[in-house]
């Protein structure tokens, strides 16, 4: 649904005004004056300004000039009695779509409406094609020849022509955003919106407010009309980052919204209808979430109509140099102009990345290679030039060809375990939480262990 700003001093003029457009089935805010134009300009998504040219201290010239500062794009009406004719003319070589004269007659002001929010609406589709193709996320942006990954290959072809809903899942790091990308820019909503929330990022009530939106008043702060995410992605794709972290009452709205595509927003009763596509993603097991009661089933249900797992690292070693040679790519330019670009990495450190478990998967391995590109002063990337964390975790990590054929089976397995939470508190700076969501286990069931096998705990953070 479009939104128009209207401006006016005259209060009575913008109830009518308002009244008449609302009734075409616009979504009209009002202000009385350039500076609460200006407000709700910095805080609501408006897709035109409707402007009395003569007003009290700032006058409709001025304000045209602050919108076009904000967005030169945005359309903006003037509204000039047949005195100020000179003013529109100014106003229009200043950037103004159109001036209608007053006083007008509905019809007019709705054609004058009409035009300019379907020339907006061109404009935001040439910026969403524009932004797809400088993003390019087609599978060359996801780089593997495993197996594995030609069967995500496979079924990104396969499921992006569709609408249904798709749920992503795979440890951190794998890669699901950009799997959700290449769907969505593979799809023919590619022209459209790709707008992406992370669920864990946000409290309850503030991701409420992020997903559907508010009106103006709805809660303390609410100074104006916020259009949610919902709205934003609408015709396009909307992407639910970590959405196993949804609490029980946004579930439940999610799963209207998926139902029925109609939601309201914070505060507000008039129900919007938005066409979108959800591609959600998440690192826990969610059929394990819900037969533990914290998902609803039949949420899952409606996320999970077209499904991907992405590959851990693990699970795709024939991959790594490709990657490798990829992130080199990518990071040439962060070198300093008076040493030799990188050619690749030696043969130590090729063994040392396919021998190592990547429980960071593929992000890990961008972390180190960005980093050792930087700081490598030769043009072969060495053992030296990694980071020493890495390398610690790297050489402690325990090899299955390594343990005698004679080995008792239970003190094997205690050290197995002993070393892998050692390496988990290591690679979260000893914060027990992290380290428990690492190895897929309770923070209680952690801490137990920890005392179990008398291990250093660090800072215990």
């Amino acid at each position: 649904m479009d939104t128009i700003l209207i401006v006016d001093d005259e209060k009575n003029y913008t109830l009518i005004l308002s009244a008449v457009l609302e009734e075409e089935g616009y979504e009209t805010l009002t202000a009385n004056s350039a500076s609460e134009a200006l407000a709700i300009l910095s805080d609501a998504e408006v897709d035109l300004v409707l402007t009395d040219m003569k007003m009290p201290e700032t006058d409709g010239i001025s304000l045209l000039e602050s919108v076009k500062e904000k967005d030169p794009e945005l359309p903006v009406i003037m509204m000039t009695a047949y005195g100020t004719v000179e003013k529109a003319v100014e106003a229009m070589q200043k950037g103004a779509h159109n001036y209608i004269l007053k006083p007008f007659d509905n019809e007019s002001l709705v054609v004058y409406v009409r035009k300019a929010l379907e020339m907006y609406r061109m404009v935001k589709e040439n910026r969403h094609l524009r932004n797809s193709i400088k993003s390019r996320y087609q599978f060359d942006n996801i780089i593997g020849k495993s197996k594995a990954m030609r069967d995500v290959f496979e079924t990104i072809q396969k499921i992006a022509p569709a609408t249904a809903t798709v749920l992503i899942e795979g440890e951190n790091g794998t890669g699901k955003e950009l799997a959700a990308k290449s769907i969505h820019f593979n799809s023919p909503r590619r022209n459209e919106p790709f707008i992406a929330v992370n669920c864990s990022a946000l409290s309850e009530n503030l991701l409420e407010s992020e997903l559907f939106g508010h009106e103006k008043g709805a809660f303390t702060g609410a100074a104006t009309m916020k259009k949610g995410r919902f709205e934003l992605a609408d015709r396009g794709t909307l992407f639910l980052d970590e959405i196993g972290e949804l609490s029980a009452n946004i579930q439940v709205k999610l799963l209207r919204v998926l139902q029925e595509k109609v939601f309201e927003r914070v505060g507000g009763t008039r129900p919007i209808t938005v066409d979108i596509r959800v591609i959600a993603a998440t690192n826990k097991n969610l059929k394990e979430e819900v037969r533990q009661g914290r998902f609803r089933e039949d949420l899952f249900y409606r996320l999970n109509v077209l499904h991907i797992v992405m590959p851990p690292m693990r699970n795709r070693v024939e991959d790594i140099r490709l990657l490798v040679q990829h992130f080199i790519e990518k990071y040439r330019n962060e070198r300093k102009a008076d040493i030799p670009p990188i050619k690749g990495i030696d043969q130590d450190v090729e063994r040392l990345f396919y021998e190592y478990a990547w429980p960071g998967n593929v992000r890990e391995l961008e972390n180190v290679i960005e980093r050792a590109v930087i700081l490598c002063p030769g043009d072969i990337i060495r053992v030296s030039d990694l980071p020493k964390n890495f390398k610690a975790n790297a050489y402690s990590t325990l090899h299955l060809d390594g343990i005698p054929a004679n080995a008792n089976l239970s003190e094997t397995l205690t050290e197995i375990e002993k070393s892998m939470i050692t390496r988990a508190l290591k690679m979260t700076d000893y914060v027990q939480a992290h380290a428990a969501k690492m190895l897929g286990i309770g923070k209680s069931g952690l801490n137990q262990k920890i005392k179990k096998y008398n291990l250093e705990v660090g800072s215990k953070k």
